[in-house]
């Protein structure tokens, strides 16, 4: 009798999705650190700095919506679980663009309001992370 090796890999997120992904949390940290160093000094640069980093994040969490999508579409079995990974990034997308467009005003009217919704879209990206990151994120089974 011959003894074999067999190893099951888990197959993880491909690599033009993960970039995105962790790229996106952390541009919107550095876009909720910058809304605080605003809120603590008044200085001009660290809004137009935080309005820069959540357009980045902003691209990177549409580049990894979009990957969602087609690995939702491309995966074998198909769950209702399977499409929290996805909706969780539309709501952090949907969240970046209210915060863009509260950082598009004048620096004086942004800041009660931005330096929280900037930590909330820092949560949920966060969370998008950890979920695509997840079994759930990328077809496997739970």
């Amino acid at each position: 009798m011959k003894a074999t090796n067999d190893h099951t890999y888990q197959r993880g997120l491909p690599l033009f999705h993960a970039i995105p992904l962790i790229g996106a949390l952390l541009l919107f940290l550095g876009t909720t650190l910058s809304d605080y160093a605003y809120s603590s000094t008044y200085h001009l640069q660290w809004v137009v700095l935080a309005s820069w980093l959540n357009i980045g994040g902003l691209i990177l969490i549409s580049l990894a919506f979009l990957s969602a999508i087609l690995s939702f579409f491309h995966a074998r079995q198909r769950s209702i679980m399977l499409l929290i990974y996805p909706a969780l990034l539309l709501l952090t997308w949907i969240l970046s663009t209210v915060n863009a467009l509260i950082h598009f005003q004048d620096a004086w009217a942004l800041m009660p309001i931005s330096f929280a919704l900037s930590m909330v879209v820092t949560i949920f990206s966060g969370a998008s992370a950890w979920v695509g990151f997840s079994r759930f994120g990328h077809g496997g089974k739970p």
